[in-house]
């Protein structure tokens, strides 16, 4: 069985976000007077819109409800995006090498209006076949939903694609719909020892993303 597709993750993949979704949310949380748990951030990476607002909402304590929450974050995130995009280096040469040899997808945890405004400022939005947020399935990351959903409408089995993820959730949820999963840790939030162990190809630099890396996979 021979790799027919490549679904990319956005944050901690192509675009460097987590400090900004953290300091962003965190700022957000301080000034309703509560603080982060020990687990938030870690927890939220790769949670859904909804699943992520909820958390801030009913168990940090923030005093909005999880669509107000939802609303106030994402609201203060565009406002980012719209100035600048931190790309990761080697990001967007990576996407435009694969997209020559194989069908790439996006499946995100960010909300829609962020991916768009992402791929729309990186010079990316033509890449990919499809490109999906987690708030347009039941579950976000670790769930195996969002690449599920992803691998169907490129038409494939997820055995015969490949995820590129950065985090701990991200690793769970290509591993558990059944792709083939390559790891590029984070430096500042490297994922689990547990979920690196789901992935087949390990990568300290998008550089070594390369069409003879993927086609090795299965």
């Amino acid at each position: 069985m021979t790799i027919a597709a490549v679904v990319f993750d956005l944050d901690g993949v192509i675009i460097d976000t987590e400090e900004v979704w953290e300091e962003v949310r965190r700022g957000y949380v301080a000034e309703h007077g509560k603080e982060f748990l020990p687990d938030t951030q870690t927890r939220m990476m790769g949670m859904s819109t909804p699943e992520w607002s909820a958390h801030l909402s009913e168990e940090v304590g923030v005093p909005r409800s999880p669509e107000q929450v939802a609303q106030d974050v994402l609201g203060r995130m565009a406002e980012r995006y719209r100035t600048a995009v931190p790309l990761i280096p080697g990001s967007v040469a990576a996407v435009r090498r694969l997209a020559e040899h194989f069908p790439l997808a996006l499946a995100s945890s960010s909300a829609r209006i962020l991916i768009d405004q992402v791929l729309e400022t990186a010079g990316l939005a033509d890449a990919f076949r499809t490109t999906l947020s987690t708030e347009e399935v039941p579950r976000g990351k670790p769930a195996p939903d969002a690449y599920l959903e992803a691998t169907r409408r490129l038409g494939l089995d997820p055995a015969t694609c490949a995820a590129v993820e950065d985090s701990s959730n991200g690793l769970r949820s290509a591993a558990a719909a059944g792709l083939a999963v390559i790891a590029v840790p984070h430096g500042v939030y490297p994922p689990a020892d547990d979920a690196l162990a789901l992935a087949g190809l390990v990568l300290h630099s998008l550089d070594d993303l390369t069409v003879e890396a993927v086609d090795k996979l299965r």
